[in-house]
């Protein structure tokens, strides 16, 4: 056997580099020897189905250490330890060199194949390795699915663990590897050199066996571990393995459109389109999707955003302005190839937007009204595929997040309809010895499906590795071989939800696994999801829905919060309101409704703030088209008379026609001003309408009048108008002595017409007198105009007398 890579002194030495016994290298040894014997002793190791000590993903991708059966995440001392340790460890001992194993190929071997393995090595110590060695190590056969994850955790060599090097001719010389330096390695093994015994799983090392200056003999100085399935026999009953393949996106949509009669949308960012695009995540979910046998889970709501996006559209700016969006020709060829990638197969169809089940039972549940989205949510998402992809889709699937469910999570999942919830087996456990069946019912007509958490958790993290992704490809096909063995004999139908929104390179991961197992063919048989759910149950499995405290801590912590419900409910109750006015609701209705599912999405999870900025934009947008139908403010008004008319003008800012609203008056009681009745208004879009009130005063003086518009059921709509109204009316004592003035100068002005006229025309001054007509003259007649009757004698006149000249 081997010795430890912390010791790897000559045989028979046991003694440090300074000659004396080394307490360090006794206690590694020590601690070596004991994880060979619990490698060696299967039987110690936890049970198949039991879910390890490991770590808790929570829905944003990053990682808490703690038990996988309750999600509780380790305490920070913990985690702080045991990351010291790993940083400790590393460039020292058989951690001075990283082995990366990049490529297993054939994934499951054959007799007579030639295995071909591919990688790096990489110095992370801080002295130059001498004498470089890569070569092949077989450890055990690991007999359980909790041997194949204890192996996955293990950091550096462990002797017994790890096995014996098999022959040096198929072993690759790295020369010598300065701290710091990579190299690449190719090995190619017949299997036949392997000796591998009975079917199963066995551990595949490649380590690097070297010489430092400290230590100047070979020791193993870095190793990289991988699965080895190995399957010979044929497994009587087949797993039936349903995978499904989730196609979901966060949110790029906003509730504005522009004011013309396209209605054309304004998009949050353009971010989906580098996400259609060729090599983008969702281009590739399709392209490998079509390929491979699985069942499609889809948010309507990515389908209506695409849909949209194949024809003009606007993205909105950071400035607040709009630009044209470029995703079209993307949009367009990715919607006809999930056309046909979809046709002839099973659709599961969430409800739109993908609410999130969890925050709706323990956070929406305290708002009135907010668990009849979910049945909106349901009806949308029916006609949005049905639309879009021309095929009707299934909506009787409900998947929580991670699918970890609680007694309150699964009354809201089945709460519109839903029958069947998909949980995970880290949520819902089975103290059983195997991987029993996904379904079981759990009472009420209701069936949870069980996914296995290790086979649906399998291409998490960074899948961008080389040396990670496949890793996680041969531990999934590791993993399915060892549930396949457990009961060999009994046929068992098994369900993997893996994580919703899957990068590209998971998604690439996930394929390759997927294509490994269908390529064997020795122990699995896909099936679609509907096969999955009408599978018989496993009486020993657990029927029993956890409770509502059992709900992980992690994933509690990233819920909606009841402000986001609340909001969205006063969304909803603005547009109701602002709905039974509309000529044209079904231009508003549909986008704005579509938002308010959006704002209860599990995409947010872990966003608060982006999530908190799109309710915020969503209610202020419809806020403002909410007040585009407004009154228009009226200064101060004077009126002459007790009895007046008063217009008020409504304006309408729409793009269309407005109806069903009513404008009223109401005034002070101090001068007893009457207004009238309520007046109907129904106003084009871009016009104005001007009301008119009659009413009537009871006394003069200064009163206030309020002006408010209400709907058809006497809802007030929009802001009330006041302006003031002066009464100054003239009593009837005021109006007489007027009349009689104006009669008195009547009469007068008449009595002077008339006097003139029996006076004649008044003669001229300035005329010549008429000798003749003086010579007869004798004198002149009072009532003779004083041009005729001018004396003709020179005496002066006598006193007293006005002679005009």
């Amino acid at each position: 056997m081997a010795e430890a890579a912390e010791s790897q002194a000559p045989r028979g030495s046991g003694r440090s580099a300074y000659g004396a016994t080394s307490p360090r290298w006794t206690r590694r040894t020590a601690a070596a020897v004991a994880a060979g014997l619990l490698a060696l002793l299967p039987g110690l190791g936890a049970t198949a189905a039991a879910a390890p000590a490991g770590t808790a993903t929570t829905a944003t991708g990053t990682t808490a250490t703690g038990t996988a059966a309750t999600g509780t995440a380790a305490t920070g001392a913990t985690a702080a330890t045991k990351a010291a340790a790993q940083v400790a460890g590393r460039g020292t001992g058989s951690r001075s060199a990283e082995v990366s194993v990049n490529s297993v190929t054939p994934t499951v071997p054959d007799k007579g194949d030639t295995l071909t393995l591919t990688g790096t090595v990489t110095n992370d110590s801080k002295t130059a390795i001498a004498g470089g060695r890569v070569g092949v190590r077989v450890g055990p056969a690991l007999s359980s699915r909790s041997a194949i994850d204890q192996a996955r955790q293990r950091k550096g060599y462990i002797s017994g663990a790890d096995g014996t090097e098999i022959a040096r001719k198929y072993a690759v010389k790295t020369g010598s590897l300065a701290p710091g330096i990579s190299r690449s390695f190719t090995l190619k093994v017949p299997v036949s050199a392997l000796s591998l015994g009975r079917d199963g799983v066995y551990q595949l090392g490649v380590s690097l066996t070297g010489r430092t200056r400290a230590r100047g003999y070979d020791q193993v100085l870095g190793i990289g571990r991988t699965f080895l399935p190995w399957q010979q026999e044929s497994i009587p009953e087949k797993t039936r393995l349903t995978y499904l393949w989730p196609l979901v996106s966060s949110t790029h949509i906003t509730a504005r459109s522009l004011p013309d009669q396209q209605q054309t949308p304004v998009f949050r960012d353009d971010k989906l389109t580098r996400e259609l695009a060729p090599g983008g995540r969702l281009q590739q979910l399709v392209e490998l999707g079509e390929e491979l046998p699985i069942t499609w889970v889809i948010d309507p709501d990515l389908l209506a955003t695409v849909d949209l996006m194949t024809r003009r559209y606007q993205v909105e700016k950071p400035d607040g302005s709009t630009e044209a969006g470029k995703g079209q020709q993307y949009a367009k060829k990715w919607l006809a190839g999930l056309q046909r990638a979809v046709r002839g197969e099973q659709i599961v169809a969430l409800p739109f937007a993908d609410p999130d089940l969890a925050s709706l039972a323990h956070q929406g549940k305290r708002v009135p009204g907010a668990l009849s989205h979910l049945g909106t949510a349901t009806q949308r998402s029916v006609k949005t595929v049905e639309t879009v992809l021309h095929t009707k889709p299934t909506t009787d699937y409900a998947w929580p997040v991670r699918g970890a469910v609680d007694s309150s999570v699964i009354d809201v999942a089945t709460s519109a309809g839903a029958h069947y919830v998909i949980a995970r087996g880290d949520s819902v456990r089975d103290r059983l010895t195997y991987t029993p069946t996904s379904a079981r019912p759990i009472g009420s007509g209701n069936t949870a499906l069980v996914s296995d958490w290790r086979l649906s958790s399998a291409f998490e993290g960074d899948m961008t590795n080389a040396g990670k992704s496949s890793l996680a490809v041969q531990q999934f096909v590791a993993q399915s071989l060892s549930l396949a063995r457990q009961m060999p004999t009994r046929q068992r139908s098994v369900v993997v939800a893996p994580q919703r929104m899957p990068t590209t390179a998971q998604a690439q991961s996930m394929a390759a696994g997927i294509r490994a197992l269908e390529e064997s063919g020795g122990w699995t048989r896909a099936a679609p999801l509907k096969a999955a759910a009408a599978a018989k149950p496993d009486p020993a499995a657990n029927r029993r829905v956890p409770g509502t405290g059992s709900y992980p801590t992690s994933l509690r912590r990233s819920e909606l919060p009841v402000s986001a419900f609340r909001q969205a409910q006063r969304t909803e109750e603005t547009l109701d309101d602002f709905k039974v006015i509309l000529r044209r609701s079904d231009r508003v209705v549909p986008p704005f409704g579509s938002a308010i599912d959006r704002e209860t999405s599990t995409t947010w999870r872990g966003r608060g703030r982006e999530a908190k900025a799109f309710r915020d934009g969503v209610q202020q947008y419809l806020q403002d088209l909410k007040g585009r139908v407004r009154l228009v403010k009226k200064s101060d008004i004077t009126l002459s008379g007790r009895e007046a008319t008063i217009p008020v003008t409504v304006q309408n800012n729409l793009g269309q026609g407005v109806k069903g609203l009513y404008l009223e008056l109401e005034s002070g009681r101090r001068i007893g001003l009457d207004v009238g009745g309520s007046k109907p208004v129904r106003v084009d879009g871009g016009h104005s309408q001007s009301v008119k009130f009659d009413t009537s005063a009871k006394a003069n003086g200064r009163t206030w009048v309020r002006a408010q518009l209400y709907t058809e059921d006497g809802k007030p709509y929009g802001e009330p108008m006041e302006f003031q109204v002066n009464v100054t009316s003239i009593t009837s004592t005021v109006l007489l002595v007027i009349a009689g003035g104006v009669l008195l100068m009547v009469l007068a002005g008449i009595r002077m017409y008339t006097q003139r006229k029996r006076k004649g025309a008044a003669p001229d001054p300035d005329a010549p007198l008429d000798p003749q007509s003086a010579e007869g003259a004798e004198e002149p007649a009072a009532e003779e105009p004083a041009g005729d009757t001018a004396s003709q004698n020179d005496n002066p006149p006598a006193t007293g007398e006005k002679v005009d000249r």
